[in-house]
């Protein structure tokens, strides 16, 4: 595989990963963003939502640097 297509599927797999992140965020959003009685809780955006999606990232990096480890041992 050239490194063009290397590249090409490191970027489209860390854009799933991404997406991946953001849909796990967005499970119970609702509920997290508004207490019961209590006014919105802004964390849960400008904190939970960039974690969610840079972790989703650095898993889905982290498992295609595994899997190409792992093929060029074979």
């Amino acid at each position: 595989m050239g490194q063009r297509m290397q590249a090409a599927g490191g970027c489209l797999i860390a854009v799933v990963g991404a997406g991946a992140g953001l849909a796990v965020w967005t499970i119970g959003f609702q509920g997290r963003f508004r207490r019961f009685e209590q006014g919105p809780d802004w964390s849960v955006v400008y904190a939970e939502l960039p974690l969610m999606v840079l972790g989703g990232v650095a898993a889905s990096l982290g498992l295609w640097a595994l899997g190409r480890r792992v093929r060029a041992r074979r």
